[in-house]
């Protein structure tokens, strides 16, 4: 059995560094050309279940692929409550004690929202349903479930099911818009065998300056704050 992780299309917000957490920002052109290129690679893979985050950035990158596919609020982004639609600087002088403990690695629900705890409980209660759903279909021998979702919640979910304590999950970098992580249960559990993964790419879509070769550019694609993920400062 494979889990693959793969995070939405770039948005408008990560684009300007906003946190996002529960609010709903559609995909920007950026992001829509990162799906039209990704996309087919992972329908490639032939998943045998999509499932996908409530929210719009996740469900226009997951009807990318063109394959049936459910949306689940329990593979949302965290809650963020007063944070969201902040960028950086302005939690930071808003919320300068959160902002600190955060970014010394302590699990806190920011705003008045949820701790990663939290979002790694829902995420794998919904992933311990898929993949009882699986095993007892057993359509083919190596199942690929693909959830399409957010930064943290990947970390979050990833943590959870490679039985790492939660002090640990910020030692994984936080995935770009449009990558993925892929899971394979082997022996003794799920391994870790990509992370943070996407293709090379070259050439020209749509418009001029929209290539594909810009839409996965750091500068365009990289993981930002804006999707909770912070660069953790010694204590």
């Amino acid at each position: 059995m494979r889990l693959l992780l793969w995070r939405h299309g770039r948005t408008t917000w990560n684009d300007i560094g906003r946190f996002q957490g529960h609010a709903d920002p559609p995909l920007d052109d950026t992001g829509r050309a990162q799906v039209a290129a990704v996309a087919p690679l992972i329908r490639a893979m032939n998943p045998d279940v999509v499932v996908s985050s409530d929210l719009q950035r996740c469900r226009d990158t997951a009807a990318g692929l063109g394959l049936p596919f459910r949306a689940d609020a329990r593979l949302r982004e965290v809650d963020l409550g007063r944070w969201s639609g902040l960028t950086g600087a302005e939690a930071a002088a808003r919320y300068p004690e959160e902002d600190r403990a955060w970014r010394t690695g302590e699990d806190i629900p920011r705003g008045g929202g949820e701790t990663y705890r939290d979002v790694a409980r829902r995420a794998g209660e919904l992933f311990d349903e898929v993949r009882a759903e699986q095993a007892s279909a057993a359509s083919t021998p190596d199942p690929l479930i693909v959830f399409v979702l957010h930064g943290g919640t990947a970390r979050a979910l990833i943590g959870r099911v490679l039985g790492m304590p939660p002090q640990l999950w910020w030692h994984f970098g936080p995935l770009a818009n449009c990558r993925w992580s892929l899971l394979r249960l082997a022996e003794g559990g799920f391994r870790l065998t990509e992370h943070n993964a996407a293709p090379l790419l070259t050439g020209k879509v749509g418009r001029a300056g929209s290539g594909l070769s810009q839409a996965l550019l750091p500068s365009q694609g990289a993981p930002t704050e804006s999707d909770t993920e912070p660069v953790h400062l010694p204590k």
